[in-house]
């Protein structure tokens, strides 16, 4: 995607940011009550799929706007060690993987957007992963966890039943409904 400038930075400093093969665990959010009682992916494990994550959100363009970048990167951003996602695959069934996003802020207006995109790429590029289902949920510390998580569960359950993550469509292939965000700003 192309670079937009940012008043949060541009320069692309190794300094700043830990390498996609590097599992540094003070730089990524400690897990929430979302991931309680899974597997924790850590070490080669949370590599490996997070690798994966930058080239499937690479593909379905899930950028944060804010700091113009893949927002898999926001994991090895070293200025917001709190932020990012951790994931861990269900105790019940091993081909579910949980991937819980903490933000930046409680109050990070993209988080709706984003989280959705990263539910969408996950789910719809499963060929690429061993999971039949990624269930993305956002943190409790964001101010509307509650509500957006609502939204992700009715995005899991359309998923299940019709194996798609695309929005409705009319007949000539037009989004219909809301998707949260207005039939025409549905994303990735």
């Amino acid at each position: 995607m192309a670079g937009l400038s940012s008043p949060f930075g541009g320069s692309d400093t190794g300094d700043l940011y830990d390498g996609y093969d590097e599992f540094v665990p003070e730089h990524i959010p400690e897990p929430g009550s979302n991931l309680d009682g899974h597997r924790l992916l850590t070490g080669d494990e949370h590599v490996a799929f997070h690798r994966l994550t930058r080239d499937l959100f690479e593909e379905r363009g899930v950028y944060d706007m804010t700091f113009n970048y893949n927002l898999a990167r926001l994991n090895l951003d070293t200025r917001h060690e709190s932020a990012g996602f951790r994931y861990a695959e269900d105790s019940d069934d091993s081909a579910v993987l949980w991937a819980e996003f903490t933000p930046t802020t409680a109050f990070c207006p993209q988080s709706h957007t984003l989280i959705i995109g990263a539910f969408r790429a996950w789910n719809g590029l499963s060929d690429r992963h061993e999971y039949d289902l990624v269930r993305v949920r956002l943190s409790e510390m964001h101010h509307q966890h509650e509500t957006i998580n609502e939204r992700l569960e009715g995005l899991e359950a359309e998923f299940l039943e019709t194996g798609s993550v695309a929005p409705p469509s009319d007949a000539d292939g037009e989004p219909v409904g809301d998707d949260g965000l207005g039939s025409d700003q549905s994303p990735f």
